[in-house]
């Protein structure tokens, strides 16, 4: 459903039936009429779906194969120019003629795909013993892609054939097997755009076809036709939930839609950039923003959800791993990398962050941009803000402030860049309003880093810690088709390590697996860090029971640190009147108590919270 805009010449289903779209009455509400009757309805945008969808399953992108992904990733090329001209049966026959497919197969790929809006749908059904990886030996993964390095990335501009030469010669010389061509033209598929031109065709070519200059955006022409992400350290010390102690300075990512200059979506941690975060920050500019909104307090308006065409970003090594390619070639997001160190083309999202780090300069604890600048400021003993308080300042400044005010590039607000863009003006038409995904939570784990793990009697283990449900039943000591012991794909949230999602390759869907000992409190991933640093700087054995004492003994310290800060307010709140015991009498209150950390509810998401 990424690809299907609800505009005034939709038909969506609605509570089960057909309607034709009459209006967009706003950012979330349709004017509605039934097919069958003509009978009015105004719906919210929440409740509509596609007329194909539905909530079939569909196969797990990870652990397809290099091959099997490959050909699902052809066959959504081959649908693109007909996802919205189901009808023009001319158009179909046409594509189904070039390339060699009957036009029934078109339209059953077509209805797979619909069904979900998902690449991973036109997948065939894997089959056992790929696992996302490469199938090939490693000796023989190694001649290949060496043989791809010396043969085809060349300004020799060398063909597949002269790569597959190669390969063989070598493998038959190591007395390997021979690869199917197939693998390697696959293996070369997988490339970036980018690579492929600039060592066969040279860096300037490269940059000129793919890099767009600043201020320069061909086709940025709608919202999330383009959106520019990157990571900066914001210039500011925080302190901790509750000793507020300084703890040092975050990183956030950053999504913003060319278009428009909305922030689409963003992601603030102590961690650095990488793969977990930046996943994070798609997956929220995906997704509606209510729940961030509503979670910490606030009714602010920020109407951006949606997957985009175009992700635009820097040469990123988080981005160049298997998940999160993957998972953006899923929602059908083309991946457009701008060089290393050429500043210039980052243009939009640059000059936001540089916008975020000013404002973050009036907040205490700021660190300013460089030592000149800060002069006697002692940033530590200023800092105040917790990373919370800082994302509701972050949301503040976001809703309110930068999407109301008035753009300089654009004359007007972004907010209502934004909406001229979806429902068009008097000389323009607008590009629709995107339909919102079945399962937001699908949507988050797609974009969160995987584990792969046999399955044993007491369950998985994962970092140290048991876990089980009566759904891994089936799968303890499987095996594949070459009697390994099978891997399985396990998925968690960084904010509540006390669930894992399962994903049941058979039945395609994800369970949550509890702690085996559901005893045993929620923590979050950098608490566990923390735990597991704690014991191994004790010089003992590494394990659940362990890990657990040393968080129990770090909730101690945070609970004796609270009581100690209370009785610290209580004396210096005596200190003013031990003068005057009738003013004491009349003074004296009790201090209200600091905020604990709220506990995390293993199976409830949300964008940003309990980080």
């Amino acid at each position: 459903m990424n690809h299907f805009p609800i505009t005034a010449k939709s038909v969506v289903s609605y509570e089960g039936r057909q309607y034709h779209v009459k209006a967009l009455l706003d950012m979330r509400r349709l004017l509605l009429e039934r097919v069958e009757d003509d009978h009015i309805v105004v719906a919210a945008v929440d409740d509509v779906l596609p007329v194909y969808a539905n909530d079939a399953k569909t196969p797990s992108f990870e652990l397809a194969t290099d091959e099997q992904w490959a050909t699902a990733n052809n066959r959504f090329a081959l649908l693109k120019p007909i996802l919205d001209k189901r009808t023009d049966g001319a158009l179909i026959k046409q594509v189904a003629r070039e390339h060699k497919v009957s036009p029934s197969t078109l339209y059953r790929w077509l209805e797979r795909y619909e069904a979900t809006g998902l690449v991973a749908s036109l997948m065939d059904k894997p089959r056992n013993g790929g696992r996302g990886k490469p199938r090939l030996a490693p000796e023989i993964d190694a001649i290949v892609q060496q043989a791809i390095k010396e043969e085809y990335l060349t300004e020799q501009r060398k063909p597949l054939a002269k790569v597959h030469q190669r390969v063989v010669s070598q493998c038959r010389r190591a007395g390997l097997q021979v690869p199917h061509p197939n693998t390697i033209r696959n293996r070369i598929r997988q490339l970036t755009e980018y690579n492929r031109l600039r060592y066969r065709y040279g860096k300037a070519v490269a940059d000129d076809q793919l890099a767009p200059h600043k201020g320069s955006f061909p086709g940025a022409d709608f919202p999330l036709a383009f959106v520019q992400i990157d990571h900066t350290k914001l210039d500011i010390e925080l302190v901790d939930e509750i000793q507020r102690l300084p703890v040092g300075r975050p990183w956030i990512t950053m999504a913003i839609d060319v278009f428009s200059r909305m922030v689409v979506g963003f992601y603030v941690s102590f961690d650095p950039p990488g793969a977990m975060g930046t996943g994070m920050c798609i997956a929220n500019a995906i997704l509606p923003k209510e729940q961030t909104l509503a979670v910490h307090d606030l009714g602010g308006e920020w109407p951006c959800w949606g997957v985009m065409r175009t992700l635009h970003l820097d040469n990123a090594r988080e981005f160049h791993g298997t998940m999160l390619k993957r998972a953006c070639e899923q929602y059908g997001i083309e991946l457009n990398w701008r060089p290393v160190a050429t500043p210039r083309y980052g243009g939009h999202i640059e000059r936001y962050l540089g916008t975020v780090l000013e404002e973050i300069h009036t907040l205490p604890g700021t660190t300013f941009s460089s030592v000149a600048e800060r002069g006697d400021y002692e940033s530590e003993e200023k800092a105040a803000l917790t990373l919370r308080e800082l994302e509701k300042w972050l949301l503040t400044f976001i809703t309110d402030v930068y999407h109301k005010r008035e753009h300089s590039s654009l004359g007007m607000a972004p907010l209502e860049r934004y909406k001229q863009g979806v429902f068009g003006t008097d000389t323009t038409s607008g590009s629709g309003l995107p339909f919102r995904f079945m399962s937001e939570e699908k949507v988050r784990l797609d974009f969160m880093p995987f584990e792969e793990r046999t399955v044993q009697e007491y369950g998985v283990l994962i970092d140290h810690i048991y876990y089980y449900h009566d759904v891994l039943r089936r799968w303890i000591k499987t095996t594949d088709k070459y009697k390994r012991r099978q891997k399985l794909l396990f998925k968690r949230d960084p904010r509540d390590v006390s669930i894992v999602y399962f994903y049941d390759p058979e039945l395609e869907q994800y369970f949550a697996i509890p702690y085996r000992d559901t005893s045993r409190p929620p923590m979050s991933i950098w608490e566990h860090r923390e735990a597991v640093r704690r014991v191994r700087a004790q010089n003992i054995p590494v394990d659940e029971e362990h890990i657990f004492a040393a968080y129990e003994a770090m909730r101690h310290i945070e609970e004796q640190a609270v009581k100690q800060t209370k009785e610290v307010r209580r004396r210096n709140q005596r200190q003013p009147v031990h003068a005057s015991r009738l003013a004491f009498l009349a003074t004296e209150k009790e201090p209200v108590a600091q905020e604990s950390l709220p506990a995390v509810q293993p199976r409830h998401y949300t964008p940003f919270g309990d980080l």
